[in-house]
């Protein structure tokens, strides 16, 4: 909270200084307030906060929901143009692809132009882009505006994050990283119900058209409450790294696909895909080491903080995948549930996580960020571990209490990672490390997905996980999520080990 210096507490009584001329003291309280609110990192104005931080929270809402909006979608897009399943899984891979490739290069755009008008072209392009594929004549045409939206949700994605130092003060930065993990839950978790709704009464290009209005509604908003972008530093030569930049798209690109187009399984095309990354990554380490002004920064990662938070959040995304790929297969072959009582039972993870997203910050901003990561991982590490041990005998609620224990403990680990970083990173240096954060979990989402897959379907030992036996189903899961718990005791390592070594590189005589 900004405080009124003591020497204007007293200006409008008999012998202040300013005594007579309201208008003046009233001018310069709010001077004052403003310079403040600057200096700890908020607009100064708590109305002005409220409207920005729903501006942001839209904006992380509208890229979620276009991320799990689309899938409920695909059955009626084939049939309407024709197509196979395989081709029409290409309008939520380009979304992915779209996001995953490019959200550290915008994160860094951001810094080196300004955030505000960025982050405003970037909910400019994902509103045109929706109204596209809300009206695409083609298949071709709809993909190509899935990846435009992908765009345009990468910035969004990468500069709310990054705008929450800028909007309010350090300590309530928690809270603000809670909101908007309550955002991303609720447009997770509202995407399929939505859009099943939508197509049921007015067809499937109503599932894109119903982000205009939000859209209009997130622009405005930015437009009239987000700070303004200030006069960037152009003491470090700053320019955006297009070398860097290329290397890093293509790179993340080849990996997402060998990811995602193997299913579980490394071919030929997943295995040369798999290469390519690893020696387009090399590339990009020489690339970053030689340019004057980097995409990233190589010696941000001597910096324990970060390396570990972006190692933590890639491992526990790996794990929170596990739920997505392995509950399904296990409510409805193992507990023999059909589609409906399926889909109600895996809503129960979303809505843990938007409920429990805002408190997760007061908590961080309250205990410390740092502690609450530690016990976020802990009850994720304790749900995995109930989950690998509990029978089926125990039905719904053996499945549906522990994964809201690893659910609200991933909530209060994403919120207090978050804020743990971007509460004291550099300024100039917000949106690459927010594009950085973000990419370790879609890196961890794509990773858990092929990866957990696979243990799941060497646990079942089966080929086919849709025609297993029962029992084979629930030992798949069984060692699936002990195999979580090992990442999440790994990810507690990485925690502890890197707060010591940040300590000792503090005393005389430490690393430097």
């Amino acid at each position: 909270m900004v405080r009124v210096p003591p020497c204007l507490a007293g200006a409008y009584f008999p012998g202040g200084p300013y005594f007579g001329s309201r208008w003046k003291t009233e001018f310069k309280l709010k001077q004052i307030i403003l310079e403040r609110g600057a200096a700890e990192g908020g607009t100064g104005e708590p109305g002005s906060v409220r409207w920005a931080l729903a501006s942001l929270s839209l904006s992380m809402l509208l890229s979620s929901l276009g991320t799990s909006i689309a899938n409920v979608g695909l059955p009626a897009m084939a049939q309407a143009f024709g197509a196979s399943f395989q081709a029409v899984q290409w309008i939520v891979l380009a979304y992915l692809l779209a996001i995953t490739t490019l959200i550290v290069s915008v994160g860094r755009l951001g810094d080196i132009t300004g955030r505000r008008r960025l982050l405003m072209a970037g909910i400019c392009l994902f509103t045109l882009a929706s109204v596209l594929c809300g009206v695409a004549p083609t298949l071709a045409v709809l993909i190509g505006a899935r990846a435009a939206q992908g765009v345009g949700a990468a910035v969004m994605m990468a500069l709310t994050m990054a705008f929450v130092g800028e909007t309010v003060g350090k300590a309530r930065t928690g809270s603000a990283m809670g909101l908007l993990g309550t955002m991303s839950a609720i447009g997770t978790a509202l995407g399929p119900t939505l859009g099943g709704v939508l197509i049921a009464g007015l067809g499937w290009r109503a599932i894109f058209l119903v982000n205009v209005p939000l859209g209009i509604g997130a622009l405005v908003l930015a437009q009239r409450y987000l700070p303004t972008d200030g006069r960037r530093p152009k003491s470090d030569g700053a320019g955006l790294d297009i070398v860097g930049t290329l290397l890093l798209a293509l790179t993340l690109a080849a990996y997402a696909l060998a990811m995602t187009i193997g299913r579980g399984g490394f071919g030929p095309r997943s295995i040369g895909l798999l290469l390519a990354a690893l020696c387009g990554a090399g590339l990009f380490v020489l690339a970053e080491a030689r340019v004057a002004s980097p995409l990233i920064r190589l010696a941000m990662f001597r910096e324990w903080g970060l390396s570990g938070s972006l190692a933590m959040s890639g491992l526990v995304s790996t794990v929170m995948m596990a739920t997505l790929v392995v509950g399904p297969f296990y409510l409805s072959r193992a507990l023999r549930l059909d589609a409906a009582v399926v889909g109600a039972v895996l809503s129960a993870g979303p809505i843990v996580a938007a409920l429990t997203g805002v408190p997760a910050g007061r908590l961080a901003d309250r205990f410390g960020a740092q502690r609450m990561t530690v016990i976020g991982l802990v009850g994720m590490a304790l749900g995995s571990l109930v989950l690998s041990l509990l029978p089926a005998r125990f039905g719904i609620p053996g499945y549906v209490v522990p994964l809201a224990v690893v659910t609200a403990g991933y909530a209060l680990f994403q919120t207090a990672n978050n804020t743990a970083i971007m509460a004291d990173v550099a300024a100039e240096q917000r949106g690459v490390v927010s594009g950085m954060l973000n990419l370790s979990r879609n890196l961890g989402l794509i990773t858990g997905a092929s990866a957990m897959g696979a243990v799941f379907a060497a646990g079942a030992a089966a080929t086919d996980i849709a025609a297993a036996m029962p029992e084979a189903v629930a030992s798949g899961m069984r060692i699936s999520f002990a195999v979580a718990a090992v990442l999440i005791v790994v990810a507690i390592a990485i925690s502890v080990g890197s707060r010591v070594a940040a300590a000792r590189s503090l005393l005389p005589g430490g690393l430097s």
